[in-house]
């Protein structure tokens, strides 16, 4: 009895928390939406980007704490950089302070990408509300439910390792050795060292440092649910061309004789019409991809230069305070395992956009062509035009010069490695 009374309690306080959650978070982003279908993918980025002050929807009084919230980081980040060239103590004060400074800079950049190109971004979001975007069966729907959940799922778990990270971050300065410790090192214009000012502007900056933190992992989420949702739109596309015979013959409820339905006159309207659409689906989808890769291109240059140093000076500042302050080891430990996967999800996610636009030539192959459907005009040349773009690999560079795949994750984790090792040699 009583385990049922905790039960109940515990699934009325998650309702009341996921009502409160709602309700703060309403953003003019889901009002504008284009659909369910966008709801159901971008909800939660939409969601925690408002509750940092980075929504571009939104206008009003929002404005104003958008902008709060903002200079506030630009100053703790100006902060940050200042103290890395006035003040650095020695070389592990210097790789302490560049492992915040780049993954902050490189945030920056891709949120400004982000906003140069919005309207691309926007039309992105928009692509599952085509009309030829058919989700009409049971397996299809399921299709979008499970790249749906896969996106939030990795939504939580970047964010769960995220303020895992914090809470060792924020720790560390209270159980240090040093009196008045801050989060990070900053060049403040005051004097913090007393007990009574200590106190505010460490709660001031744990604060801001939560907010320009988020705002790190909404930038890798955000780029996640775009290349997530691209993946099963291919994913969809692959099963309508594999089924395309078989959805035109259910069109055709009068036909009863399949040896010879090739011959119907109203078979082969609707074969032809489907098809039309699911080509011109493909080629609209190869486009949004371009687009997407020529936006992602220079931001993915600046990630894969950015983890390199990341994974290389974290792995250095776990590595030399493992015998001496297990708990700035420990939170080393989870920024170095944030930063490696982040940057790996990036890279698994490219890869699967690969798999999944060369899957179309093959799911094309397997529409049962063979039936007699190749004879209908037009059918046998739309079907190799089709197979003949999807052979042709769709691989998300960085800038133009990396195929950002988990070949290259693999790489850039040995590189970084073997750079860690020469530091360590350097200090010793």
């Amino acid at each position: 009895m009583h385990s049922f009374i905790r039960i109940q309690t515990s699934e009325v306080t998650m309702k009341a928390f996921q009502v409160l959650w709602e309700k703060i978070t309403q953003t003019k982003a889901l009002e504008n939406s284009s659909g369910e279908l966008e709801t159901l993918f971008f909800e939660s980025v939409y969601r925690v980007s408002y509750i940092l002050g980075l929504s571009h929807s939104d206008r009003g009084l929002y404005v104003i704490y958008s902008t709060i919230v903002k200079l506030f980081v630009s100053l703790l980040f100006a902060f940050e950089v200042t103290h890395a060239i006035l003040e650095p103590e020695d070389f592990d004060d210097v790789a302490a302070s560049l492992n915040v400074i780049v993954i902050h800079m490189i945030a920056f950049y891709r949120y400004k990408n982000t906003l140069y190109f919005s309207d691309l971004y926007r039309k992105l979001a928009e692509a599952m509300e085509s009309e030829t975007f058919d989700i009409v069966t049971e397996r299809r729907k399921k299709i979008v439910v499970y790249w749906a959940n896969v996106n939030d799922n990795f939504l939580k778990l970047v964010l769960g390792i995220g303020n895992l990270t914090l809470i060792a971050w924020f720790i560390y300065p209270l159980v240090d050795d040093v009196e008045y410790n801050l989060v990070v090192g900053l060049k403040l214009p005051f004097n913090y060292r007393t007990p009574r000012s200590y106190m505010v502007t460490y709660v001031i900056l744990v604060v801001v440092f939560y907010f320009i933190s988020h705002f790190v992992m909404i930038v890798d989420v955000r780029m996640q649910t775009y290349l997530l949702h691209l993946i099963c739109q291919f994913n969809i596309l692959a099963d309508c061309f594999e089924n395309v015979v078989e959805d035109s013959r259910n069109a055709v409820q009068h036909y009863d004789n399949n040896s010879f339905l090739h011959l119907d006159k109203n078979f082969q309207e609707i074969l032809k019409k489907r098809l039309r659409g699911l080509v011109e689906q493909h080629k609209s989808l190869l486009r949004s991809a371009l687009d997407l890769r020529r936006s992602l291109s220079g931001p993915m240059l600046g990630q894969l230069v950015a983890s390199s140093v990341l994974i290389c000076f974290i792995g250095y500042q776990a590595a030399t305070t493992l015998t001496e302050n297990i708990t700035k080891c420990l939170m080393s430990l989870f920024f170095l395992g944030y930063n490696l996967f982040g940057f790996y999800i990036i890279c698994r996610w490219c890869e699967e956009i690969k798999t999944q636009s060369e899957s179309i030539g093959t799911a094309v192959y397997c529409s049962k062509w063979e039936t007699g459907v190749a004879v209908i005009p037009t059918v046998r040349s739309s079907l190799m035009m089709v197979i003949a773009r999807a052979n042709k690999p769709l691989m998300m560079t960085a800038g133009g010069m990396y195929d950002l795949s988990l070949m290259s994750y693999s790489n850039l984790v040995k590189t970084s490695y073997t750079a860690l090792t020469v530091l360590l040699r350097f200090r010793n």
